[in-house]
């Protein structure tokens, strides 16, 4: 892997210095300004496409077919179109009030937060530093960018093209380990976009709430699949495998292995965070051998000579994750039903199928953050809900159902960030949903209108004109008998009897 040239430590608070100038000057304000800033990162990353999957290459060994499909196309896409809708996002709202109060010309301003830090994860680069990143440009912000370590080709990658692209007086990209991120964390931010674990959460939380920083909080958790007896099981196992598949298990994982030095004092943090990758499916108990040998039919077709070798199959991340996976693997009391070959040197480890896991298996202690999938034979769908509102809410949870009942039952009884029905990983695809957690899977929403509304605020605004003194003058002293009236009318407003 490339060396990573970190940001020194006495430039960290220039940085944000001379973006806080760049924003009171108002630079960021035009409309236009903003819209070509999104056009220039949609061209970079079209320009630099083969570096960046050169990159990506080197660092994770992701295939450059799904990083021009996930991660190129999908930044040159919602840029584009964030440029489009700006004008649309950025007007002005009028809301509807009583017919006295028009007058008074009440209005909404969409306002920018400020200078902003953006914290971005390692697998998958490019769309989740970027797509916060398209939010703050086009809510007007000025930000700095700070990638993953872990993926130091592409960050260094990040350092070298950025400012050919971006105004360098607005948008700065900050490289570093430790030092350099407590050095960011120390400092007061206008918002702050994290998307990672829960436990580096909290951390980065603390920091900003010393400062009352508002944060968006991406944070996953395990992402259960349920399969009920109507849905067609061979395709819910093939839609399965494939949402498994990307990323070799690791979809929107975060890995970090830093000690974050907080006002706290030193806390050791070693985590993987998984979004939206399936972690472990629920099926009735007789269906779930259909299911094993569904799996292992798309399996084949998938990897006809094994995803060991195959180029379209990442590698994992780190030795320590490798390592962490395998031994998950020696002691899960669960039987091991497609075992994929594993290459330590390579950090390779192919997808693995593990039926009849129990509560309390090592495969469901936590997130698996790999190309393991557990499967947790159950007797009823109330089994699987109460499976599942046992653990901590979801980022997504996932459902194979042809029976509308069951999905609204879902719908009504469970929590998750996302719900979405047959299929995995898809929804990712919609630019007018907002994507976003609940509870430990993280709060705040993003993509597209969402991203810019979380680096926005509403600015809520009247216009008193002098034609309006007469409504008035019954909130002045002295007031008669009539004025306490009309002040207090809203006390003697009749209340519905309940029905229940």
């Amino acid at each position: 892997m490339a060396t990573l040239v970190s940001t020194t430590l006495d430039a960290i608070p220039q940085i944000r210095t001379a973006l806080r100038a760049t924003f009171a000057g108002g630079v960021t304000r035009p409309i236009q300004w903003r819209q070509n800033q999104l056009y220039q990162l949609a061209r970079m990353a079209h320009d630099e496409r083969d570096a960046i999957c050169d990159a990506l290459q080197k660092d994770l060994g992701k295939p450059k077919t799904e990083v021009l499909a996930a991660e190129v196309g999908v930044v040159i896409k919602r840029a584009l179109k964030s440029a489009e809708k700006l004008p649309q996002w950025a007007k002005p709202e009028h809301p509807e009030v009583p017919a006295r109060q028009k007058l008074w010309k009440p209005t909404l301003y969409k306002a920018p937060k400020g200078t902003v830090l953006i914290i971005s994860p390692w697998n998958y680069p490019m769309i989740l530093s970027f797509q916060p990143l398209i939010g703050a440009i086009a809510a007007g912000c000025t930000a700095v960018l700070k990638p993953s370590e872990l993926v130091p080709t592409f960050s260094q990658l990040l350092a070298d093209i950025v400012p050919k692209y971006l105004d360098p007086n607005a948008f700065r990209v900050v490289n570093g380990y430790v030092p350099e991120t407590t050095k960011l964390l120390d400092l007061q931010w206008d918002h702050i976009f994290y998307t990672g674990n829960g436990k580096v959460a909290r951390i980065i939380a603390s920091a900003a709430a010393k400062h009352l920083t508002p944060m968006t909080l991406e944070l996953g958790g395990k992402s259960p699949v349920i399969i009920d007896s109507t849905c067609d099981i061979d395709l819910a196992a093939k839609r399965i495998l494939w949402g498994k598949c990307n990323n070799a298990g690791q979809a929107s994982l975060i890995h970090c292995q830093d000690l974050f030095k907080c006002r706290t004092g030193l806390i050791g943090v070693s985590f993987w965070q998984i979004c939206v990758s399936p972690d472990y499916v629920l099926v009735q108990r007789e269906k779930q051998d259909e299911l094993v040998k569904a799996f292992e039919k798309h399996y084949n077709a998938f990897f006809p000579e094994g995803a060991l070798d195959s180029p379209m199959f990442g590698s994992i991340v780190s030795d320590l994750h490798h390592k962490r996976l395998t031994s998950l693997l020696t002691r899960t009391k669960g039987e091991v039903v497609l075992h994929g070959r594993v290459d330590p040197a390579r950090r390779r480890m192919e997808p693995t199928i593990v039926k009849d896991v129990a509560d309390g298996d090592s495969l469901l202690e936590e997130e698996l953050f790999g190309p393991i999938l557990p499967i947790v034979p159950v007797d009823s769908l109330k089994h699987a809900i109460d499976f599942v509102n046992a653990r901590s809410h979801p980022l997504v949870l996932y459902a194979f159902s042809e029976n509308e009942s069951v999905k609204q039952q879902l719908v009504k009884e469970t929590q998750s960030g996302n719900i979405v029905f047959n299929d995995t990983f898809q929804q990712l695809a919609v630019d007018d949903l907002p994507f976003g957690g609940v509870g430990e899977s993280g709060y705040g929403s993003q993509v597209m209108k969402y991203t810019y509304e979380a680096f926005s605020y509403l600015r809520s605004s009247i216009d008193m004109p002098k034609e309006a003194e007469p409504e008035l003058a019954k909130r002045y002293l002295p007031r008669s008998e009539e004025a306490v009236k009309a002040l207090t009318a809203s006390v003697h407003l009749p209340i519905p009897r309940s029905s229940l």
